[in-house]
């Protein structure tokens, strides 16, 4: 049985996904960061990539001829613990399983909040500068993208002092209503710091995200 896992998928686009890759690493322990067994599978999906998709992955349904059906994608048995930068994409897309998630991207926002991007290519030309180049090259395919997102991990843990799942679950759930504006024309600046005309029209937005309304609240 697996607990924990960083977890990627690349899908047919934003309207009713479909995995065309899925990959995910083991997570062992987190001080230091150590990783288990790693899984990486194509998948042939139900209907067409969107083009949007094609220019982020390259992944063609060419491709994907010869690959499993994205329906028989299945996770590991008895997990707890799903990591993985925006992790609620994934996790809807894998079928939103009964799984605590960790999303080092809400996290990575807490923790460097004075950085003008938190993609994980940014990241990491912030945490690995001399060898973010190369490995950015196979960017947006699963497999890389759950490498870099455990660099990313591992630099969270360490500021944090964080060495247990448990404690990193609740430092993600914290993270999830943000200390500062995370986009906008008042990107990075502390909600206590946002213009109040601003704050009233933002909240007048249809689907403004939960979170950002609780910030507001407190």
């Amino acid at each position: 049985m697996t607990q924990a896992i960083i977890f990627d998928t690349e899908t047919t686009g934003l309207d009713a996904p479909e995995i065309v890759e899925a990959a995910w690493l083991e997570v062992k322990s987190l001080s230091p960061l150590t990783l288990g067994g790693e899984f990486e599978q194509r998948y042939k999906p139900s209907k067409p990539i969107g083009i949007a998709a094609l220019a982020t992955h390259h992944i063609l349904e060419e491709d994907l001829v010869d690959c499993p059906s994205s329906s028989s994608f299945q996770l590991p048995t008895g997990l707890e613990y799903l990591i993985g930068h925006n992790v609620d994409f994934d996790w809807a897309v894998a079928g939103s399983p009964d799984v605590r998630r960790i999303c080092t991207l809400n996290l990575s926002r807490a923790v460097w909040p004075e950085l003008e991007s938190h993609k994980q290519g940014a990241l990491l030309y912030f945490l690995d500068r001399a060898n973010a180049k190369e490995r950015l090259k196979n960017a947006h395919s699963a497999g890389a993208d759950i490498r870099i997102c455990a660099t990313i991990l591992e630099h969270i843990c360490q500021k944090l002092k964080i060495d247990s799942l448990e404690v990193l679950w609740q430092k993600s759930e914290e993270s999830r209503v943000p200390t500062h504006m995370p986009f906008g024309k008042h990107k990075g600046k502390p909600i206590s710091e946002v213009p109040k005309d601003y704050v009233r029209w933002l909240l007048d937005q249809p689907n403004v995200d939960p979170f950002i309304r609780r910030a507001f609240s407190k």
